[in-house]
């Protein structure tokens, strides 16, 4: 299926005189520079939340997309007859899948990168689409993106009030656990994906959900009951365990 920009790619093909390929040239330019402006969108609310990835590594994933996805369909007119334009991007979305990987970081208070990898792998997708000259398709996805990164975010701001994400540093010598699920009873929440891991100074930490059975949820008077508990050395939410 031709789409609308290879139409007025051809367009100015035969419109310039001598057959050249004026239309291609000013269709990889408009890709180029359409790319820079949707993969900005996504590396400002990234930069802006301090994440290890930025506005300059979207740009240049989204812009490297791009241009491999124009080589393989202009880089090769010997081959026209039988070359397969999918290939270089398939391989462009194994390599930004490694890529994607080392932006998240496992630490001892969680998970971090998981939505930077995310928006890694978009902004890769931006520009593939892009460069196979579906200007719409990567304008319209940019924005459904930026509204996931901003709008959704307040959404998920509310669920974690309901649902909070604990953290309880303990002595290795105190069995709380019993302590910690009869709590959570009282406050009539579950306890969900419970884990325990020792930590480097022989201290416990505690890591679960709290998933509420109500909507009205007190999450401080919760963690100020569990800062109670004898040999709780610290309680509270991680906030940032989903980056």
């Amino acid at each position: 299926m031709i789409t609308i920009d290879q139409k007025i790619a051809e367009y100015f093909n035969n419109w310039a005189p001598g057959g050249w390929p004026v239309g291609n040239l000013l269709a990889c330019i408009l890709a180029l520079v359409l790319t820079v402006g949707l993969c900005s969108a996504i590396g400002i609310e990234r930069e802006r939340r301090g994440r290890s990835a930025g506005l300059r590594t979207h740009l240049l994933v989204g812009v490297g997309s791009c241009i491999i996805m124009l080589v393989s369909i202009y880089g090769f007119p010997a081959s026209a007859a039988s070359r397969d334009v999918a290939r270089l991007a398939a391989q462009v979305i194994t390599g930004i899948g490694f890529l994607g990987a080392g932006a998240i970081i496992y630490r001892n208070s969680g998970t971090k990168g998981l939505t930077t990898a995310a928006t890694i792998f978009m902004a890769m997708a931006i520009g593939l689409a892009c460069g196979s000259l579906n200007f719409i398709l990567g304008t319209i996805g940019t924005i459904v993106i930026v509204c996931v990164l901003t709008v959704f975010r307040k959404f998920e701001v509310k669920l974690n009030k309901v649902s909070p994400f604990i953290v309880v540093r303990t002595d290795a010598k105190s069995a709380i656990l019993g302590k910690v699920l009869e709590l959570a009873k009282q406050y009539d929440c579950t306890v969900n994906e419970l884990h325990t891991e020792v930590m480097d100074n022989g201290s416990v930490e505690i890591k679960f959900f709290a998933v509420s059975n109500t909507n009205d949820f007190n999450t401080p008077a919760f963690i100020e009951s569990l800062q109670k508990i004898e040999g709780v050395e610290y309680a509270g939410t991680l906030n940032g365990h989903k980056q």
